[in-house]
């Protein structure tokens, strides 16, 4: 890291996974922790009280469900908490767990504290979930320098030299969002954005378990739904491990020993499920994030044949049925030559790389999703109606923005007047969200109607500031749009934060590193997070492009997987059992992009084949 630039990472705060990026050796890479460049987007707390962050708590979640949270994301804005066994805590604060553990993943890459961040959020989250995310920044001891758009910054990852026109199509797990960008030289210029903020591959996970619900209640004659929170925990893990093997597999079978246990009997799930039954499941869905495609085409003034590329975000890009039926649509055949999961991490640390002073390519120009705007009295169907609907600032106008209205008092001699600031597209306010209100007061009392000025202003991190201005008199009256919930005070943000560190210093087997560790960490020779070159370069192509050493490792084990089953029918049961759970190791292997465990894998199954096909 040059000492004349600033370390600044990008991080991708994922509902499903997470990771984190930055400028390392002149390049902008993803950076690892062992043989991992995924984080679980999972945290816990042990029975003995640790905490767990990411694999371990993924792990753990199948045997304490209540003290594990998972998709924290889909939470973020909300007043809700969630709870990890007896103590409460808001989805920022989970979420500070997560940034937490991945700048500590970047310390020690670095050898020293990181305190800013690039942090990428969906292209349709509120103002009120961007406000959350800046928070739980906060509590993870970084500044969030910039809130990036996921679409936005996928694009930035696959930014080409040419002029194009493309499609960023961001289905994750639990988001969806779709940019139309123009690509020219280094500027990415967003032209318009739709999407659905409860939409994903969470989703079609829980249409996948409810189906082996079903079929546990029918043949056993038991709803798992309720009563049942450990089986319930692993027939959703079942569903989201078919739904990944459906990506690539005709059909799969889910097998799940023991579910419950009735008058000393345990109870079993087998079931068969093919790839043309899981499709049928999910394909509304799916038909809605082309509606919502549909709509920022239209937003944007293109149509389908007016796209050079779509590009495809997000791990449930991977469902084929969602890239058949974009082509259906459009006629372009999707393109995902970055890692689905990766490249909106890469984009968020090339903007991270940019603002740090390096010379990345890509100048980026980015839009807001939805319109803002303020109630007044006016006429709807001929009759008085005090809740009409003014946009101020309109859905993909390019950030960041200003912009001014004039407002009228609604009788003479006024002496004060409410501002209700609405976010939405509909003409009746109370139809739209309400993102936060004030009084303006002591207006000057004059006969005939006041006039005020309603001033907009728009970041480029999508965060709101309104100014309500007595044009008579000067008088005025400005805020921040906050989060829906009360904003908390910066004594109670430090007692969150110092109560985040205690409990973040107690995960198992890890060092937390601050300041004062650093001069004695720089003298510590950790060999299992020290990569030699040929690593480096091994890692270099996992992470970004797929070839070389990777792409080989991966269609190897892909290979090994259509050799074994060619041999599941000659196969002895033990044998057949021991060949799937080891083709279920090599998909587990590949989505986790673990080349370690991938050639363990790989190797248990060749010499597991020798065998059988010896015997054949």
């Amino acid at each position: 890291m040059d000492e004349m630039n600033d370390l600044i990472v990008g991080i991708d705060l994922g509902t499903t996974n997470s990771e984190v990026a930055a400028f390392i050796d002149g390049q902008v890479r993803i950076i690892t922790s062992g043989n991992r460049s995924m984080l679980p987007s999972v945290v816990g707390l042990s029975p003995s009280g640790d905490l767990l962050v990411g694999e371990p708590a993924r792990n753990q979640l199948m045997l304490y469900p209540e003290r594990t949270v998972r998709s924290i994301k889909r939470k973020m804005g909300s007043n809700e908490t969630v709870s990890l066994g007896d103590r409460p805590f808001t989805p920022p604060e989970v979420s500070a767990l997560i940034l937490r553990e991945l700048a500590s993943w970047a310390s020690r890459q670095f050898g020293r504290p990181v305190t800013k961040a690039v942090i990428t959020v969906p292209a349709y989250f509120s103002d009120a979930q961007r406000q959350a995310t800046r928070e739980a920044a906060s509590l993870a001891g970084l500044e969030a320098v910039r809130i990036l758009n996921e679409p936005t910054a996928a694009s930035l990852a696959y930014g080409e030299g040419s002029r194009h026109t493309a499609m960023v199509y961001d289905l994750g797990g639990g988001t969806f969002d779709v940019s139309i960008v123009a690509l020219e030289g280094d500027v990415t210029e967003v032209l318009a954005s739709h999407g659905n903020n409860h939409l994903g591959g969470d989703d079609f996970n829980d249409l996948l378990a409810e189906h082996l619900f079903g079929e546990f209640q029918s043949q056993h004659g038991i709803d798992l739904r309720s009563g049942h929170p450990v089986a319930r925990a692993r027939v959703w893990w079942a569903a989201e491990d078919a739904k990944r093997r459906l990506s690539s597999d005709p059909e799969v079978t889910v097998r799940e020993e023991a579910l419950v246990t009735v008058d000393g009997k345990p109870l079993h799930l087998e079931l068969e499920i093919t790839r043309e039954q899981y499709e049928d499941m999910i394909r509304s869905l799916v038909e809605q994030t082309l509606e919502h495609m549909s709509k920022a085409l239209a937003d944007a003034g293109k149509g389908p044949s007016d796209l050079d590329a779509i590009l495809l975000v997000g791990g449930s890009t991977r469902t084929p049925l969602v890239a058949r039926m974009i082509e259906e649509r459009t006629g372009l055949t999707p393109r995902e030559e970055i890692h689905p999961d990766l490249c909106v991490a890469l984009g968020a640390g090339v903007m991270a790389s940019r603002l740090a002073g390096h010379e990345v390519e890509r100048v980026l120009v980015d839009v807001t999703p939805y319109s803002f705007g303020v109630s007044f009295l006016g006429q709807r169907g001929g009759v008085s109606y005090p809740h009409c609907y003014k946009s101020i600032i309109r859905r993909n106008s390019p950030l960041p923005i200003t912009r001014t209205e004039r407002f009228y008092t609604s009788h003479p001699y006024q002496e004060e007047v409410d501002i209700c600031v609405y976010e939405g597209e509909d003409e009746d306010a109370l139809r739209n969200i309400l993102v936060g209100d004030f009084r303006i007061k002591g207006l000057t009392p004059v006969r005939d109607f006041n006039e005020v000025l309603c001033r907009m202003s728009l970041d480029l991190d999508g965060i709101l500031n309104v100014t309500a201005i007595e044009k008579k008199s000067g008088l005025s009256k400005n805020i921040t749009i906050a989060r829906a919930l009360e904003a908390r005070t910066e004594a109670e943000m430090a007692a969150a934060r110092k109560r985040l560190e205690e409990l973040f210093a107690t995960r198992p087997d890890e060092e937390l590193l601050d300041e004062e560790d650093f001069q004695e960490f720089q003298h510590i020779e950790d060999e299992e997070d020290q990569l030699d070159a040929e690593d480096a370069e091994r890692l270099e192509h996992e992470t970004t492009s797929h070839a070389g050493d990777w792409s080989a490792i991966e269609s190897e084990g892909r290979q090994m997987i259509e050799r074994s089953r060619r041999l599941l029918d000659t196969a002895h049961e033990e044998d057949r059992e021991e060949v799937i759970d080891l083709n279920q190791a090599i998909e587990t292997a590949i989505n986790n992009l673990d080349a370690s465990a991938l050639k363990q894998a790989i190797h248990d199954l060749r010499e597991l084949l020798f065998f059988v096909e010896g015997q054949a």
